[in-house]
C-alpha cells in the first residue's frame, strides 16, 4: 500500500482545495479537524442556565436559574456610535461628512467585536423545503390558454380594453394558471375547515399580547399615512393635471391600454383613481389622485411583512412594517398622488412568492410571483426593472449550496414565472408591439441622448450615478422637492444607523454560511435602484425617491434584521423579566425617536418645502371660485399664461371641472370685448406688457395684488377685474 494515498474515504489535499475555491457552496467544505481540546467548566455567567436546563432535560426538579444580569455592551455601542455618526450626517450649516464617517468606522469595529463574541447574533432562516416537483402539466388548458392569449392579442389593438379582449385576456390568464398549478395535498381538509369555520354558531376571538402589538403598529402606520392628506402636499402640478386629464378620458369611455400623453403612462393608476372618486366620492380632483396612491402604499406593507417572516421571523417582519410604515421616503412618495408607489407595491408580493416558491420548492409560488410581476409592468414604468431582478434572483439560488437537488427544477419554475407574467403583460405586449416609439419613450430618454446629449461618457456618469445613489439613505436622496426634502438621507438617524449596521451583520453573516438570500438581500438594493441610476442623459435626477422606490423593501428588511439581533442579544444575556423590559425601553426608545423625526420631515419640511416649491392654484381657484358665485359663471374667467407659472388646467381640477383650461392669450383679448358682463384676468405680476395692454382695452376695469398666505416665495399675483357693461 503506498502511503502517500489518503485512506480510502478520507478527502485528500485536492479536495480540500476544491471545496474552499468554491465560495458559495457553503455546505461543502472540507475542514481540517484540530486537535481535540480538553474538557472544560461552563462559563459562570451560563452555567446556572445550563445547569437548570440539564436538570430540566432529566425529569429532575431544577433549582430556579439565576441567569447573570449582563448587557451586550460592545453590541450597545456599536448601536450608540452609528447613531451619533448618522447624527452628524444630518443637514447642518457647516455639513461634513467627516465626522460622520469617524463615528461609524468606531461603531463597525465595535460591532466585528460583538460579532466575534456572538453578541450580536441574527435570527435563522426558515428551513429549506425538500419537495420534488412532478413537473405535470395540465395539457387542455395549456392549449386553450394559449389560444385564448393569441385571440386576446389580436384583439388588443387600438389601444383600447374592451369588454371582448379583457374577457379573452382574463380567461388566458385563468387557464395559464390552471395548467400549471399543483393541487395541494391537503385541500380537501382546507375546504372542510372553511366549511367548518362558517357553519360554526360561534366563534371565539383570542387576543394576545402579540396582536395588540400588531394592531398599534397598524394604528400608528395608518395615521402616518392618511393624516392631513388633504394638506400635505398641499398643490398639484402640472402631472397632475395630466393625470386627471388620463382619468377623465377613462369617465368618457376612452378605456385606453398606454395613456400616450406627457411622454406615455401606464394604465393601473388611471383606473384606480377613477375607482377611488366613486367610493368616496372626491370626483376628479388631487386628492383622488392622493386617496389611490396612500392605498398603494398602504397594501404593500403585509407583503413586507411576510418577507421579514421568510428573513428570520415575524418580529422582523413587524420591525421592517413600523419603520417603513412611519418613513418619510416610503410616505411622501405615496402621498403625492402619482404612480410612484406602484414600484414597490408590485416589488413586495413579486419577491416575497418567489423567495417562499424557492425556499419551499412549491410550483404555485412562481405562478403568483409572475401573476404579480406582470401586474406590476402595468404600474409604473421603473417596474420594468424587475424580471431582470428576478432572473439574478434565481442565478443566485442556482450558485448556492441552498440549491442542491432543485437546479433543474428552478430553471423550470422561473420559465413557468416568465410565460404566467407575459400573459398578465399581454394588453402592453400590443400597445408595444404597435407603438415601440411611445412606449420606449420616456426610458431611453433618460438612458440615451434621445432627449439631450450624454454630459460625459456612459460608464462615467453610471458609475457615478451608482455611488450617488448609494449614499442616498445615509447622506443626500437628490434635488427633487416634488417628492423629498432636498439634500438630505433618505433616512431617519435610528433607520440610517440601522441601515448601516444591518449592511455589515447581513455581510458578516453571508461570508460565514454563505446563504443566497443574504447576498440577495444586499444586491437587491442596487438592482432596483438602476431605474435613478440608468438616468444618463440627466444625472441631476438622480437620485430619485421615486424611481428608487423598489429598494424600500431590501432596506426596511435590513434595518428590521438588525434591530432584531440587537434584541436577541439582549434577551439571551439577560433574566427573562429583565430583557423584556429592556429590549421594550431600546425598542420604544428607538421607535419614539424615529417617530418624532419623521413626523417632523413629513408634515413640516417636505409640506413646506412642497408649498414653496408648487404653484399656488388653489389660491387662484378660489377667487376664480367667488367671481363664479358673484357673475353666475366661470366661463368669463381667464388666466393669462407666462413662463414658468401656473399650469391653467390646475384650476379646472379645484373647481371640478377636469377638462376645462383656463387660459388665455393675449392675441385672444379682443374676442372678450363681445361678453357684456363682468370679466376677471388673473396675471403674474411680472407680466406688465399683458397688463398694459387689458388696461387699453379696459380702461374702467380695476388692477388690485392678491396677496398668498405663502409669503415671501413669489405667489402674489394680479386680479384684473372688468365691471359688467351697464
Amino acid at each position: 500500500m503506498n502511503n502517500d494515498q489518503p485512506p480510502i474515504g478520507e478527502p485528500s489535499l485536492l479536495d480540500y482545495l476544491k471545496s474552499r475555491l468554491k465560495f458559495w457552496e457553503r455546505g461543502q467544505k472540507i475542514e481540517i479537524p484540530a486537535q481535540e481540546p480538553e474538557p472544560t467548566h461552563p462559563a459562570e455567567d451560563t452555567f446556572p442556565v445550563m445547569q437548570a436546563e440539564k436538570q430540566e432535560t432529566m425529569g429532575k426538579p431544577a433549582r430556579k436559574a439565576s441567569r447573570v444580569f449582563q448587557w451586550p455592551w460592545r453590541s450597545l455601542l456599536a448601536l450608540i456610535f452609528a447613531l451619533l455618526g448618522q447624527r452628524m450626517l444630518e443637514p447642518a450649516p457647516n455639513r461634513g461628512a467627516t465626522a460622520g464617517l469617524v463615528l461609524y468606522a468606531f461603531a463597525i469595529a465595535w460591532l466585528i467585536l460583538a460579532c466575534l463574541r456572538k453578541e450580536w447574533t441574527l435570527a435563522p432562516y426558515p428551513e429549506t423545503g425538500s419537495g420534488t416537483d412532478p413537473l405535470r402539466v395540465k395539457p387542455v388548458q395549456l392549449i386553450l390558454g394559449i389560444a385564448l392569449s393569441g385571440l386576446a392579442f389580436l384583439t388588443l389593438g387600438n389601444n383600447l380594453f374592451t369588454r371582448l379582449n379583457v374577457t379573452l385576456w382574463l380567461l388566458a390568464i385563468i387557464f395559464f394558471a390552471w395548467a400549471f398549478w399543483l393541487p395541494r395535498e391537503n385541500q380537501a381538509q382546507f375546504w372542510l375547515r372553511l366549511k367548518d369555520f362558517f357553519t360554526r354558531d360561534s366563534w371565539q376571538l383570542k387576543v394576545t399580547r402579540w396582536s395588540l402589538v400588531v394592531l398599534a403598529v397598524i394604528a400608528v402606520v395608518v395615521f402616518f399615512r392618511v393624516y392631513n392628506l388633504g394638506g400635505v402636499p398641499a398643490e398639484p402640478f402640472s402631472d397632475h393635471a395630466e393625470k386627471l386629464l388620463d382619468v377623465y378620458d377613462v369617465s368618457q369611455g376612452q378605456t385606453h391600454i398606454f395613456f400616450p400623453r406627457n411622454t406615455g403612462r401606464e394604465a393601473i393608476q388611471m383606473y384606480l383613481t377613477l375607482l377611488a372618486s366613486w367610493v368616496f366620492g372626491t370626483g376628479l380632483t388631487f386628492l383622488s389622485l392622493k386617496i389611490g396612491t396612500v392605498f398603494c402604499g398602504l397594501a404593500a406593507l403585509p407583503y413586507l411583512y411576510l418577507l421579514g417572516k421568510e428573513f428570520g421571523g415575524k418580529r422582523i417582519g413587524l420591525l421592517a412594517v413600523f419603520f417603513a410604515g412611519i418613513a418619510y421616503w416610503p410616505n411622501v412618495i405615496s402621498r403625492v398622488g402619482l404612480r410612484f408607489p406602484l414600484y414597490p407595491l408590485f416589488v413586495a408580493p413579486t419577491f416575497y412568492y418567489l423567495l417562499r416558491g424557492l425556499r419551499t420548492r412549491n410550483r404555485n409560488d412562481f405562478i403568483v410571483s409572475g401573476l404579480f410581476l406582470g401586474l406590476g409592468l402595468h404600474g409604473y414604468s421603473p417596474f420594468r426593472i424587475v424580471p431582470f431582478v428576478v432572473v439574478a434572483a434565481v442565478g443566485l439560488y442556482l450558485l448556492h449550496s441552498q440549491s442542491r437537488g432543485s437546479r433543474k427544477q428552478a430553471i423550470i419554475w422561473l420559465a413557468i414565472l416568465a410565460v404566467i407574467s407575459m400573459i398578465v403583460f399581454l394588453p402592453l405586449a400590443r400597445y408595444w408591439f404597435d407603438n415601440p416609439e411611445s412606449f420606449n419613450y420616456r426610458a431611453l430618454t433618460r438612458l440615451s441622448s434621445l432627449e439631450s446629449p450624454l454630459p460625459a461618457p456612459a460608464w462615467q456618469i453610471f458609475l457615478s450615478n451608482t455611488w450617488n445613489a448609494l449614499r442616498m439613505f445615509n447622506w443626500d436622496n437628490g434635488e427633487i422637492w416634488v417628492h423629498s426634502v432636498p439634500h438630505r438621507p433618505a433616512l431617519d438617524v435610528v433607520t440610517g444607523a440601522l441601515f448601516i449596521i444591518g449592511v455589515v451583520l447581513v455581510l458578516i453573516r453571508y461570508l460565514q454560511q454563505r446563504h443566497w438570500q443574504d447576498l440577495f438581500l444586499l444586491l437587491a438594493i442596487p438592482l432596483l435602484q438602476l431605474p435613478s441610476t440608468l438616468s444618463l442623459a440627466f444625472p441631476s435626477e438622480n437620485p430619485s425617491l421615486n424611481r428608487t422606490g423598489g429598494a424600500i423593501f431590501p432596506v426596511f428588511l435590513i434595518v428590521a434584521i438588525a434591530l432584531d439581533g440587537l434584541l436577541q442579544a439582549i434577551q439571551s444575556r439577560q433574566t427573562r423579566r429583565a430583557g423584556t423590559v429592556v429590549v421594550w425601553i431600546i425598542t420604544l426608545g428607538l421607535a419614539g425617536l424615529s417617530v418624532a423625526q419623521n413626523f417632523d420631515l413629513v408634515f413640516n419640511q417636505y409640506a413646506t418645502e412642497f408649498r414653496l416649491g408648487a404653484w399656488n392654484t388653489s389660491e387662484i381657484a378660489e377667487v376664480i371660485r367667488q367671481f363664479g358665485q358673484v357673475n353666475g359663471t366661470v366661463d368669463d374667467a381667464w388666466i393669462v399664461p407666462y413662463p414658468y407659472w401656473v399650469d391653467t388646467r390646475l384650476e379646472g381640477d379645484w373647481l371640478g371641472l377636469p377638462a376645462k383650461d383656463f387660459a388665455i392669450w393675449p392675441q385672444d383679448f379682443n374676442t372678450t370685448l363681445a361678453i357684456t358682463g363682468a370679466k376677471l384676468f388673473i396675471l403674474k405680476p411680472e407680466d406688465s406688457a399683458d397688463v398694459d395692454l387689458l388696461k387699453q382695452l379696459y380702461p374702467q376695469g380695476v388692477l388690485s395684488t392678491f396677496h398668498s398666505a405663502v409669503t415671501d416665495a413669489g405667489k402674489d399675483f394680479l386680479i384684473f377685474f372688468v365691471p359688467p357693461a351697464n
